[in-house]
């Protein structure tokens, strides 16, 4: 049976090859008549290809599409190697989608262009006054052109929220992808406009909190992320000396325990280094430019920091339906680390968080590290 949501059926299958996955989930989903559309979460273990053929098969008349994953959040648990679909019901949502082809050359004009067609598309015939309007991003998480594509996007969309999460392949970095509608998609993305009946929010949530240190970023090589100095400074000498780190230090889990900080619009928004290079440099996840002020972080409690969240959506929304989440995979790494997986995911079962693991999470314009972000969706609006 699929997971009893009210505004979606969630169904999941650990099979070990493509097909058998998506026959397992469209058995476990059901009649398709009352569905409107299927967004799914797929791991990079599967076959791309045979994955999206398989899903033609078995949805030829029901819009879907997805992204492959660094680890997959579900009703089961946290999973390695699982198919996610989560199929939205006619009666409380509308859906449009369209993939974003060639990354490398998408900019203002082709972000204007998609969001103008999808909104003719979503608002024709024209929504009630009941329906209120959401974007979401599924972006290749090897791109690094994040920043670009969201900015460009987020100006189309104006004041309608965008949140989303980019495509994982568990930590290879060699093969993301989204699927669409039976087609195989490489330095792509998707963009999904979605029309709800029910109240919902948009959030992002993260454990770290500013100090007083900052570290300037003086040269650096913002095309390839790679910051070279800081404070006119070899970058990892300034980095280690404000964190306190030594060489022997300087690995993926230090990294991620000694985030940086940037400031946007009065909040802060984390900038993770992905690696120490030979030559002293520093490699981040995000975009990077001379003269960003970067400010040191402290960590908090990841358990207690998520449950805030979480518990304020649930006061703001007079309870939660449904959590569509978007956790980057270094917080599921650092909750490995310090053993408190299970407490994660006791939460996100709590409030009913289904989701993926992200090389990348989306929140407005931000392209973010290290940070959880999603819609929580309330119940029902009741008639007046």
């Amino acid at each position: 049976m699929p997971s009893r949501l009210d505004a979606v059926r969630v169904a999941v299958s650990t099979a070990c090859d493509a097909a058998s996955a998506v026959d397992e989930i469209a058995l476990t989903l059901g009649d398709h008549s009352d569905l409107c559309f299927v967004l799914l979460f797929v791991s990079s273990q599967f076959d791309a290809e045979e994955t999206a053929a398989a899903l033609l098969r078995a949805f030829p008349d029901l819009p879907h599409a997805g992204c492959s994953t660094a680890g997959e959040i579900t009703p089961l648990g946290l999973i390695d190697g699982g198919l996610v679909a989560i199929a939205f019901r006619k009666t409380e949502f509308r859906i449009a989608c369209e993939p974003l082809r060639d990354l490398g050359r998408f900019g203002l004009e082709e972000g204007g262009e998609l969001v103008a067609e999808l909104r003719h598309r979503l608002l024709e015939p024209a929504i009630d006054e009941t329906h209120d309007l959401f974007a979401l991003t599924l972006l290749d998480g090897l791109c690094q052109r994040e920043e670009v594509i969201l900015s460009a996007l987020q100006r189309a969309l104006n004041d309608i929220p965008l949140v989303g999460g980019s495509s994982g392949d568990d930590l290879s970095f060699q093969n993301t992808f989204v699927v669409t509608d039976g087609e195989v998609l490489r330095d792509a993305g998707l963009l999904l406009l979605i029309a709800s009946t029910r109240p919902f929010r948009v959030f992002k949530s993260d454990h770290f909190e500013p100090t007083a240190r900052k570290l300037v970023v003086t040269a650096c090589d913002p095309d390839k992320r790679v910051v070279s100095e800081l404070d006119a400074e070899p970058a990892w000498e300034a980095f280690a000396a404000a964190t306190g780190l030594d060489q022997e230090e300087a690995s993926g889990d230090q990294f991620a325990a000694h985030p940086l900080l940037v400031r946007v619009g009065g909040e802060y928004y984390c900038r993770s280094i992905q690696k120490m290079n030979m030559d002293g440099s520093l490699s981040f996840y995000c975009a990077i430019d001379t003269g960003v002020v970067l400010t040191v972080a402290e960590t908090r409690d990841m358990v207690r920091s998520l449950e805030e969240t979480l518990s304020r959506l649930s006061t703001d929304l007079g309870g939660i339906d449904f959590v569509l989440g978007f956790d980057c995979i270094h917080r599921r790494l650092e909750a490995e680390r310090h053993q408190i997986t299970g407490r994660i995911y006791e939460l996100f079962r709590r409030f009913r968080v289904v989701g993926f693991n992200t090389y990348g999470e989306q929140f407005g314009a931000m392209h973010l590290n290290h940070t959880f972000t999603g819609v929580a969706f309330g119940r029902r609006h009741e008639a007046s």
